[in-house]
């Protein structure tokens, strides 16, 4: 099994994308799993924004932070802290 994480750093706030894998003897995918988190600079808490099991999640970022450059972050902000969310909840 492989893991392969990747940081896009923003001025506020930094896109973690861990990527992990595992293939089988002859080289063929039996999973991939990426999930994209935002993280405070400064700060270890991170906050889960989305799961994906299509692979090359972590390429398509890339790309669009090349094509659109910092504006791609303003999709990933939270709107809520996890505190927030949790107070909220009935």
């Amino acid at each position: 099994m492989q893991i392969k994480t990747r940081i896009f750093k923003g001025l506020t706030f930094n896109i973690l994308v861990e990527e992990a894998q595992a293939t089988d003897t002859n080289g063929g995918r039996l999973w991939y799993l990426a999930a994209i988190y935002v993280q405070e600079r400064g700060s270890q808490d991170r906050t889960l924004i989305r799961r994906t099991r299509l692979p090359g999640a972590a390429e398509e970022l890339a790309a669009a932070i090349r094509r659109d450059g910092i504006r791609v972050f303003d999709g990933f902000r939270p709107t809520q802290t996890p505190a927030a969310r949790a107070a909220s909840r009935p």
